[in-house]
């Protein structure tokens, strides 16, 4: 299952889509995650400094 992000907790800093390694997450008002990009790796997981994303 792709990563999911609580849209009400994510201040939209770009760790996740930084450190992402194949690109599959932009920043607009909050992250979002490519679904068909994700490799559901857990990296945004844990670099989230809010524990704002779940796999």
């Amino acid at each position: 299952m792709p990563a999911k992000v609580d849209e009400g907790c994510c201040v939209a800093c770009g760790m996740c889509a930084e450190e992402c390694p194949v690109g599959a997450i932009t920043i607009e008002s909050v992250a979002v995650v490519n679904e068909d990009e994700c490799i559901e790796c857990g990296h945004c997981v844990e670099v989230c400094p809010n524990d704002c994303i779940t796999l």
